[in-house]
């Protein structure tokens, strides 16, 4: 969750008080039995964090007889929550893949909702548990690779230093011994890990990981007025453009993922909605 920054509190009891803003915020109301269920506190405890929060935030809830539940006050005004539509959906999709379950989460009244699917990703625990150790360490590891550059996997020497996500694939940054450069090797490739070893380089010189890009997209300009208005608030746009930082390591992925990676003309204006302004610059 986004949390304001206020005075410290115990963390336990800072994300209760959050939690009763996320409940109030987004679901309008929260009560007793809702703290009890989410952190599994005793009814005393669950009084004593409400009253607590009514003492310092009193127009933010207001109780019904009725319903027998805090209701959310007109006057609301978080103090330990930044509302986030992101970190809701982000939510939403835990429980629909199945990360966390709907008891776990904080939403209780789910909406409808579906989301397209994601095919999984065989990445073995164990390759993932060898990758974080060499990263720590810092450490070499010998493994065998799939590329699709060979038929056939090989043998090659690598010297992870970072995780980096695609939007649909997770990769270890790394050096590799055997071609002298960082570059990116999918976890899911990697058949077998066998032993570490020594690290001979120094991952502060992998330029392109420690390198940010700057993408401003606006707008195709071929939409019409109101097609064009209605893009620039589907990406927060300000001005007609809105900027996107990403490590240059991975610009390749970014601008595939945007669809920014092929002539904008190749497509029709409204396939393609967004046009990468300073492309001089990023692929120049």
């Amino acid at each position: 969750m986004t949390r304001k920054k206020g005075k410290q509190l115990n963390w336990g009891v800072e994300r209760r008080y959050e939690f009763i803003e996320f409940r109030l915020f987004w679901q309008g109301r929260i009560n007793r039995g809702d703290l009890m269920d989410a952190f599994g506190v005793s009814t005393q405890q669950a009084s004593l964090d409400l009253n607590a929060y009514i003492d310092q935030a009193k127009r933010n809830l207001v109780y019904d007889k009725s319903l027998r539940t805090y209701l959310r006050g007109k006057q609301f005004k978080p103090k330990y929550l930044k509302p986030d539509a992101e970190e809701y959906f982000a939510q939403l999709r835990a429980v629909d893949q199945g990360l966390v379950s709907a008891e776990q989460s904080w939403i209780s009244v789910f909406p409808g909702f579906g989301t397209t699917p994601t095919p999984a990703r065989g990445v073995a625990p164990e390759t993932l548990r060898d990758v974080l150790a060499a990263i720590r360490e810092p450490a070499a590891l010998q493994v065998t690779y799939q590329s699709m550059s060979r038929p056939e996997p090989n043998a090659r020497w690598i010297e992870p230093h970072a995780l980096a996500f695609d939007g649909f694939r997770w990769h270890a940054r790394a050096f590799c011994q055997n071609d002298q450069v960082f570059k990116d090797f999918l976890l899911s490739r990697i058949v077998e890990v066998g032993d570490q070893g020594p690290v001979t380089s120094d991952p502060g010189s992998d330029g392109a990981w420690h390198t940010d890009v700057l993408l401003e997209i606006g707008p195709h300009p071929d939409l019409s007025d109101n097609q064009r208005r209605a893009i620039e608030m589907d990406y927060g746009m300000e001005a007609g453009r809105a900027q996107i930082v990403v490590r240059r390591a991975l610009l390749f992925y970014a601008l595939k993922r945007l669809g920014l990676d092929t002539d904008p003309a190749a497509r029709k204006p409204q396939d393609q909605q967004i046009v990468l302004l300073n492309r001089d610059e990023v692929v120049g």
